[in-house]
């Protein structure tokens, strides 16, 4: 998945990440909490940024010998997502969902989301973006919040529901 954008819904106020696949038409909109979408915005780290307390876990890893691969939204259960990070020999760690896009971004990544997550509330990007996304960054920004000022989580509702 890639990042497509990050913006604020405009009815609650909230933070969403939108995630686009890398190969296909679907995307899938992601509320945040709020400091993990302050983390996201600020984009992948360089050697010139400030640390942000997401920064001292690479290193932590590395000390330890492990590395961290991956971020994957893995489920869907009532509405809310699960995460987990996945580290080399596939060790993964259930983490926030926020958490894991933030450490993701952040550090530039591969982030997973489960196919039948995709199949049942995946979106096509047209209908977030029907000038695509390929258009002019405030066309797109425009047509996105077009788009959510009409919807909350609840309208991607449990599997199977939409």
């Amino acid at each position: 998945m890639r990042v497509l954008r990050l913006v604020v819904h405009a009815r609650t106020r909230e933070p969403v990440l939108l995630l686009g696949e890398e190969d296909g038409d679907r995307c899938l909109p992601v509320f945040l909490r709020r400091a993990q979408a302050d983390v996201i915005s600020v984009g992948t780290r360089t050697e010139e940024d400030p640390l942000l307390p997401q920064d001292v876990l690479i290193p932590v890893l590395a000390g330890l010998g492990r590395k961290l691969e991956r971020a994957e939204i893995t489920s869907l259960v009532d509405s809310v997502y699960t995460a987990e990070l996945v580290f080399d020999g596939d060790t993964r760690v259930p983490v926030l969902p926020s958490d894991a896009l933030a450490i993701a971004v952040r550090e530039g990544l591969p982030i997973g989301v489960a196919d039948d997550i995709l199949d049942d509330v995946g979106q096509p990007i047209s209908q977030f973006f029907p000038d695509g996304t390929d258009a002019p960054p405030e066309k797109q920004l425009q047509d996105f919040k077009e788009f959510l000022a009409d919807v909350s989580p609840e309208d991607f509702g449990a599997p199977g529901s939409g």
